[in-house]
């Protein structure tokens, strides 16, 4: 129990580090080839602090857990929303300046929506589970491709206020000046170092947590969902905590918004291209509609005032806190 418990804190701390040095490596390098950093925080930046959850949903597929696959995705959709939305607002109210993150807000919900269609697809009934399948892994990859041509050509359309803004904090703690100034060769170093730190801790933590649950008689389901899911989505908490720190709330709001999405399209998508994974009737009538739940909430607190207050914010973890219990309740239920 106790090398299992070191193999899950070692891999947390391996994905953070690992997802540090690919957010500024990739975002560097995307700066210098004259890629905005408005694209660059909404994109590669989500996309990077995403690379954990990537990284443990496809180890998990590849080696039968497809609890832990699915359960990642999901639990991480609603600890983005619930938990890293909710501590921002407390820390400073988010004002959702932005005309596109309103916009997002309603694709994320419709792309939250894609899991149980594409699920049911699989299956080809809407009956007790479903199947994410090769070719609806593939067709979530495809919108996937497609929403980021679509951001890239959206963000050309903000205003010089926010362009500036997303520079300030195109990458997390490091302002784009000081990343355009470092050499070619150090960027590449950091990709090439964070993915490797992602795939060694994605490892370590899906072994000593399946290692864990099992021991403690807790499903593959529930760990995923929460331990899982809150470890890979500390990168995502790192940056909203410090875009709100710097009074940069957009960039708080934009980032988890553009990570759920990256979620379910990429890596699910990328999950179910290289290895199908089912989804269990628990999660499609439990923790799916809760992720659609928790994502809706979003569009009542930015449409009134449009910021989400401290009160709001307070709000949402308690959401997250009775979701947790209700699994505890039916964990034991179970047993």
């Amino acid at each position: 129990m106790t090398a299992a418990a070191l193999l899950i804190l070692g891999g947390f701390l391996l994905l953070v580090v690992g997802a540090e040095a690919l957010v500024r490596g990739a975002a560097s390098l995307a700066l210098r080839l004259g890629v905005s950093a408005l694209v660059v925080g909404l994109t590669i930046v989500a996309c990077g602090t995403s690379a954990p959850e990537m990284g443990v949903s496809v180890l998990a597929a590849l080696g039968g857990s497809s609890d832990i696959a699915v359960g990642n995705v999901v639990g991480s959709n609603i600890f983005n929303v619930a938990v890293i939305l909710g501590v921002a607002a407390l820390i400073c109210p988010i004002a959702c300046n932005a005309a596109f993150i309103r916009r997002e807000t309603p694709l994320m919900i419709g792309v939250c929506c894609l899991v149980p269609l594409a699920a049911w697809a699989g299956a080809g009934s809407v009956g007790a589970g479903g199947m994410l399948t090769r070719w609806t892994g593939g067709a979530l990859v495809l919108l996937g491709v497609g929403y980021t041509a679509l951001m890239y050509r959206a963000s050309r359309r903000e205003n010089a206020k926010i362009h500036e803004q997303f520079e300030q904090g195109a990458a997390p703690g490091e302002p784009a000046e000081k990343a355009r100034r470092r050499p070619v060769w150090a960027d590449i170093l950091y990709i090439l170092a964070g993915l490797a730190l992602l795939v060694v801790g994605s490892r370590m933590l899906v072994g000593g947590a399946t290692t864990v649950a099992r021991s403690l008689g807790v499903s593959d389901l529930v760990i995923g969902l929460t331990i899982i899911a809150g470890g890979t989505s500390l990168p995502e908490l790192a940056t909203s905590v410090v875009a709100a720190l710097r009074k940069q709330p957009d960039i708080a709001v934009g980032n988890v918004v553009g990570s759920n999405i990256f979620n379910v399209l990429f890596i699910l998508g990328v999950t179910a291209l290289i290895e199908p994974v089912g989804v269990s009737r628990e999660v499609m009538v439990r923790d799916v509609p809760a992720m659609i739940a928790v994502a809706a909430l979003c569009l009542p607190m930015m449409a009134t005032g449009r910021r989400i207050t401290r009160t709001e914010g307070a709000v949402l973890l308690t959401a997250y806190a009775g979701y947790v219990a209700w699994l505890i309740i039916g964990a034991r239920g179970a047993i």
